[in-house]
Formats: C-alpha cells, sequence, structure tokens
C-alpha cells in the first residue's frame, strides 16, 4: 500500500481550513475515509504538516547474528536441510527458527539451497 500524495493531503486540509465543508463532505469530496481525513487535520493541527510518517521498520531478525554459524554449517555439510540447519543453530546460539525463516535467511544471504543427487533418474548410483 503506498501512501497518499502529499498533494491530496494538503488540499484537503485546505478544504477543511476554509471551513465550508464539513470533515465528512471533504472525504466524500476527495474520496477518502472519513477516519483519514480525521488523522491528517489532527496531524495538521499538530504538527502544521501532513506529511506521511516513515516506516516503523518491522520486527527485528531473529536470526540476524547467525551468518557465521550459517556459513561454516553449510561449508562443512553443503546438502544440509533446512531442518538440519535449524537444528544446528539451535545448538550453537540457541535460537529456535522455522524452516521457512531458515530458508528467507539463506536468500537473504544469498547461500545456495541446490541439493545434489545421490541417484540418477534410473534409480541406480552414480558411479
Amino acid at each position: 500500500m503506498t501512501a497518499y500524495s502529499m498533494d491530496l493531503r494538503e488540499r484537503v486540509v485546505k478544504a477543511i481550513a476554509a471551513g465550508k465543508q464539513s470533515q465528512a463532505e471533504v472525504a466524500a469530496t476527495f474520496g477518502v475515509a472519513l477516519r483519514t481525513v480525521e488523522l491528517w487535520w489532527q496531524r495538521w493541527r499538530e504538527t502544521q504538516s501532513v506529511a506521511a510518517l516513515p516506516h516503523g521498520g518491522g520486527p527485528a531478525r531473529v536470526l540476524a547474528g547467525s551468518e557465521v554459524v550459517l556459513r561454516a554449517a553449510l561449508k562443512e555439510h553443503p546438502d544440509a536441510t533446512l531442518g538440519e540447519l535449524c537444528a544446528q543453530v539451535a545448538e550453537a546460539q540457541g535460537l529456535t527458527v522455522s524452516q521457512s525463516m531458515m530458508c528467507r535467511e539463506l536468500q537473504r544471504l544469498k547461500l545456495p539451497r541446490k541439493k545434489r543427487r545421490s541417484m540418477t533418474a534410473r534409480g541406480t548410483h552414480r558411479g
């Protein structure tokens, strides 16, 4: 979801400041929700700005400090499954992580997840 443009925000605030329409009428005129108009007007009264607030950032990554452990584990055992990597991180750092979290972290670190086949398509061992 993208933020509303500054132009729209400023036009809405100017329309309310003019005092010719109620907030509900201004919301209908500009095609935005009444609550959005109320919040913009409140922000304007408090800060004299209707600019969008910066992104909050979201939750911190649990595996942010595990890069060294992951790289070492994959160097030692390149065919490790996600479950095995989760177990190694749990043993080394005491973190409980899911396989999907591990997969996202490996993608962030640009570590390959391609497995080597131990058998050919016909079911015979490679020789």
